[in-house]
């Protein structure tokens, strides 16, 4: 594990692992890098994976007198980040709040190294309304949660939350998995994860997406995000390419890591730059 210094003083945790061509990997929200240990297993020969804990998740907890955090505070560590690690032709790999991040961090121009981005089930705008309805599933028609209320009620929601993550009756098929992330969740730091989702819920990348080479991942069962989410991004990006996983929900890294990874490297290996 390394870890850098942002601007305004917070310790940030990275792994940085293998070498070879830079692969980004981004984690959602209320997780952690641990997320991707699939791809660092199969990869970490071939590349060299840098894997931040996005601040107030996992090793990057945040001291009780630190600001809470917000989409666009990530997105200013991640172009910090960039910036001390001096990388060029980078890969990225967003999931979930991770890939809004990136969204927002290149939209301001402060990821110029990367070649190309995989987004996994992530829509560019969270909540739905009279103008948008390829958000959260079921976002339009209930209240978002109180930032105080959500904290205050994470260790019953928590559980609740893993098990959305996954594809229906992924606890029965794979109980280990589903439990696992059942405690790390529940470990998060509460109130860092309600300041972070009003700040996703209010979020809108809708107008930012890049320009560079994108790689879309959906899991077909998937609890989050549904097939208008898909459509909406490639009506706006025809030429991305489209990889749908038919047995995973919200994370096909893990609940199909090998199919996952085989699209990942052939993306990859279709940039140009690729060895």
């Amino acid at each position: 594990m390394a870890d850098f210094v942002a601007r305004d003083g917070a310790r940030l945790a990275y792994d940085d692992l293998g070498s070879g061509r830079p692969l980004l990997l981004l984690h959602g929200w209320a997780t952690h890098a641990g997320f991707f240990a699939p791809q660092v297993e199969a990869l970490a020969g071939s590349f060299r994976l840098i894997l931040p804990d996005l601040r107030g998740h996992g090793r990057s907890r945040l001291p009780a007198t630190a600001p809470p955090p917000t989409v666009q505070v990530l997105a200013d560590d991640l172009g910090q980040l960039l910036t001390a690690l001096n990388l060029t032709g980078v890969v990225a790999v967003g999931w979930s709040l991770g890939a809004l991040v990136l969204w927002r961090a290149l939209a301001e121009g402060a990821a110029p190294g990367l070649a190309g981005m995989v987004s996994i089930d992530m829509s560019p705008k969270v909540l739905n309304g009279p103008d948008w309805s390829a958000g959260l599933r079921g976002s339009g028609r209930h209240p978002v949660p109180a930032t105080p209320a959500l904290a205050e009620h994470w260790p019953v929601l928590a559980p609740r939350i893993a098990r959305r993550i996954f594809a229906p009756g992924r606890a029965a098929t794979d109980p280990a998995l589903v439990a696992w992330t059942e405690d790390q969740i529940a470990a998060c730091d509460a109130a860092a994860m309600a300041s972070l989702w009003t700040s996703l819920a209010a979020a809108d990348c809708r107008n930012a997406l890049p320009t560079l080479p994108l790689l879309l991942a959906h899991g077909r069962q998937s609890q989050l995000y549904g097939a208008e989410t898909i459509q909406w991004l490639t009506r706006r990006r025809p030429e991305a390419r489209l990889a749908l996983f038919e047995c995973s929900g919200h994370a096909p890294q893990l609940e199909e890591p090998a199919a996952f990874t085989a699209v990942l490297r052939d993306f990859i290996a279709g940039l140009p730059g690729a060895p």
